[in-house]
Formats: C-alpha cells, sequence, structure tokens
C-alpha cells in the first residue's frame, strides 16, 4: 500500500542508508498515524533490522539512549532521530517493564509487541505502508483496538490501559469493545505503575481536546484506582438552583466547555494545563461539604478551602511540579472569588490573588458557570464581562497591584528618615492600600510625604 505523504529529509536519509547498507527500516509508530491523520509529528521513530552496534557503525553521530532495548539517537543536523532494532519483549513481571527484549530480524515480530493497531504501521519511502493489523482501518473508523488480545497487551504493561484513554482522547475515538473490557477488568494492575506516569496519561487526558473521556475511565473503574476523588464526585448530587449536573458531570462538562471555547491551550500549553486541572480539582471538595437544609436544598460552603486542600493531595500524590502545584492551588482557591465590579475591588482583588491567577480565574470561571444551570446566566455573563473590562483597564493604564508596582521602595523610605527593620514593611504597605484605593496616588513625592 503506497501512502501519499513525505517523510522529513533526515528521516528519509537515515532510512536509506540503512536500506542501502543491506538492512530493512521503516518510520514507525505514533509518526506514520499522525501522518496519516494529516497531523505533524512531535518525533520521529525508525524501526530497523540492523543491530545497535551497525546502527552506530553507519552514522557518525550517535547516542546510547535506550541501546540495552535496542535503541541509539542519530544526531543529524540539530535534530535527533530514534533508530530501534526489531525486537520481541520477554515476559513482564511488574505490569510495566519486560524481563529482558532480544533481536529479531523479523519486522512482524516488532510490530507485533506494540500496544494499539494505530500504533503498529511501518511506513518505507519506496515499500510504502506495513499494516499487519487493521491500523488504517482502525484509524479511517475512529477506533482504538489493541494488538492482539488486549488482555495479554495489558497483562505486559498496564499503563497501556490509560494510554487506550489518553489516545481516545488526543483522538476523538472511541476504545472497542474488547479492549475497553480488558481495561476495565485490568484496571486494578495500574497500582503498579508509578505516579509519574499516571500523572502524564492523566495530564494528557485533560489536557486535550476531549476530557470528557473521564466519563468513560470513570465507568469503567479505572479512575477508582488513579483519581478515587473524582468517583465521589460522580455520585454526589447538587440539588440547588445553580446546578442541573452531580458535581463529577459539572466537572466534566466545565472540562469540555473550556476545550471547546478557550484557546489558552493552543496559546500556551502550560498556562492552559494549569487551567484544565483547575477545573478538573475546583469542586473536589464538595462531597465533604455537603449539607442539606429545611428545604431539601444542597450546600457546599466551604467547598473551595475543601478542594485546594484535595488539589494539593493529588498533584503530591502525582508528583507534580511545584510550579503547576502553586498555581493550580491558587485557581481552585480562588474560583468562587467574586470581588465588587468596581476599579478599587479588582485592584484589590488583583493584588490578593495575584495578577497572573486573576486573569486565569477568567476561563475557570467561564467554564464553570458554563457549566451550571441558566439561573441567572445573564447576569452572572454581564458580572464576568464587566470585571474583564475593568482588569483590562487597570492593565492598559498599567496602574499599580503590588509592591513591586509602587513608586516608592524600603531604600526610598530609609533615605527619608526611616530605620531599617519591620516597619519598613508595614509601612510600604500602608503606602500600597493608598494606591489600590487611588492610583494617583503612586508617586514618590505624594509617598513619601505620608512617612
Amino acid at each position: 500500500m503506497k501512502c501519499g505523504f513525505r517523510l522529513p529529509d533526515n528521516c528519509r536519509r537515515i532510512i536509506e542508508d540503512l536500506t542501502n547498507a543491506g538492512f530493512e527500516a521503516y518510520a514507525v509508530g505514533g509518526c506514520v498515524r499522525d501522518l496519516m491523520l494529516g497531523l505533524c509529528p512531535k518525533d520521529w521513530d525508525i524501526t530497523t533490522s540492523a543491530r545497535p552496534e551497525e546502527v552506530k557503525a553507519l552514522f557518525r553521530r550517535t547516542v546510547d539512549t535506550g541501546i540495552q532495548h535496542g535503541t541509539v539517537t542519530v544526531l543529524m543536523k540539530r535534530e535527533s532521530y530514534e533508530v530501534t532494532t526489531y525486537r520481541i519483549d520477554g515476559a513482564y513481571e511488574d505490569s510495566r517493564h519486560p524481563s529482558g527484549v532480544s533481536f529479531t530480524r523479523e519486522l512482524s515480530e516488532d510490530l507485533r509487541r506494540r500496544d494499539f493497531t494505530v500504533n503498529a504501521m511501518a511506513y518505507h519511502p519506496e515499500k510504502g505502508l506495513v499494516d499487519l493489523f487493521g491500523g488504517a482501518e482502525d484509524l479511517k473508523e475512529g477506533i482504538i483496538r489493541a494488538v492482539g488480545d488486549p488482555a495479554e497487551r495489558f497483562s505486559e504493561d498496564a499503563l497501556r490501559i490509560l494510554r487506550a484513554y489518553r489516545f481516545s482522547a488526543r483522538l476523538g475515538f472511541r476504545i472497542e469493545e474488547k479492549t475497553r473490557e480488558a481495561a476495565s477488568r485490568l484496571a486494578g494492575t495500574l497500582r503498579n505503575i508509578s505516579a509519574e506516569r499516571i500523572r502524564d496519561e492523566l495530564q494528557g487526558l485533560v489536557c486535550s481536546d476531549h476530557p470528557e473521556k473521564l466519563r468513560d475511565m470513570a465507568a469503567d473503574g479505572v479512575t477508582s484506582v488513579v483519581l478515587p476523588e473524582l468517583d465521589r464526585c460522580m455520585e454526589t448530587s447538587q440539588k440547588n438552583k445553580h446546578h442541573i449536573y452531580t458535581v463529577g458531570e459539572h466537572t466534566i462538562q466545565a472540562l469540555m466547555i473550556d476545550a471547546k471555547y478557550s484557546c489558552l491551550m493552543k496559546e500556551d500549553e502550560r498556562l492552559g494545563a494549569f487551567v484544565r486541572l483547575a477545573l478538573l480539582f475546583h469542586d473536589f471538595g464538595k462531597p465533604e461539604c455537603l449539607t442539606v437544609d429545611g428545604e431539601g436544598v444542597e450546600h457546599f460552603k466551604g467547598h473551595a478551602e475543601a478542594s485546594e486542600r484535595i488539589a494539593e493531595g493529588i498533584m503530591r500524590r502525582l508528583k507534580m511540579d511545584n510550579d503547576t502545584i502553586s498555581h493550580v492551588r491558587a485557581l481552585v482557591k480562588y474560583h468562587d472569588y467574586r470581588p465588587e465590579a468596581t476599579l478599587q475591588s479588582v485592584r484589590r482583588a488583583m493584588n490578593k490573588t495575584g495578577e497572573e491567577t486573576f486573569r486565569l480565574l477568567f476561563p475557570v470561571r467561564a467554564a464553570d458557570m458554563l457549566a451550571q444551570s441558566r439561573y441567572n446566566r445573564e447576569e452572572k455573563i454581564r458580572y464576568q464581562k464587566k470585571l474583564m473590562a475593568l482588569y483590562a483597564e487597570i492593565m492598559q493604564k498599567k496602574q499599580c497591584i503590588s509592591l513591586k508596582d509602587l513608586a516608592v521602595d524600603g531604600n526610598d523610605l530609609i533615605r527619608a528618615g526611616m530605620k531599617p527593620g519591620k516597619e519598613i514593611g508595614e509601612k510600604l504597605n500602608q503606602l500600597l492600600q493608598l494606591v489600590l484605593e487611588d492610583p494617583e496616588c503612586n508617586t514618590k513625592e505624594y509617598l513619601l510625604s505620608k512617612c
């Protein structure tokens, strides 16, 4: 089968050099899948019948990145390409790593060990596509299907269970019935997988175009192992006029709204991830804060603080980096914070939350609001727009919202006659309060006159 796409020049050259030396070589896996979908691959992997030492002998610049597993990185014109020998994995004893690998000269054996049919295709510029397991048809039909027996694939590497849902979310595909059944049955083996691996797959799903695949994970019992807090939310009702979904379904709806309407993920992946994670966690405290009044209406007072605590616990459990934990905690903590829609109140709010957090709260609040009932929606939208306009005015006028924007600093106060000590900090904060109330006060002359 011939395909109409073209490999990058460096990738073609590596394949040609290996072929001219008497070996087989193909682009393989995710890059082939993405090319067939019209996407731009992030990485280019090459599989070959050549042994690692034979690959190294052919190319001038190589790195032994995973030579025990047959992988050599070939460096070419400031780009790197992983070249891996056809291999057969040994027995899997820990639901993650093979006890060893053995090299083979057969491409079919190498493709047979891969996870899903859409990732088990190889391509050669002259020979065309090698598709032994129906990957091209599954791409066309939008299906994630395990290669061979799904229970065997998941027993070999439990992480593949999460990868199935992540690929489903990234591509918008459905998981084939037998593959999904095996994932559900073997979900418990995910306890053998490291927190870092689980984190990467979960975050990849949440930050995808189809975060609603979390619903499938919950239905299949997978989140009960890797994110049990979501299961509690799925079971928690919200019987009040502001809501029409359970806490969990509201969470998923909010994620879907952000995926559909917000451009932040495409503009800045880091900030977009903070928003998605905040939306995932923002109501996780509701199950423990649930109260019911005399009329049967359910309330969740204090849920933002509880959600912040729970979110931090989950992020530390998943070994997220401190920058992510700090930003997401703040967004969860303040997601329900609604200052008065005046310039003074917005400046004080920006000072309280920090400018970046305040800015990121807009997409968080928008998704949260649109995932609620329609009760008072127009009023809520007007408030959001007013707040955004006030924020834009403050930023456009470069008004002072923190000590770093203040026209004086500690050295200025000392030169004006104040003694070094904690009184300096106290005085600076007093001056900042004046400026937050009236930005026109932010001049050195005026502020020093108040000392």
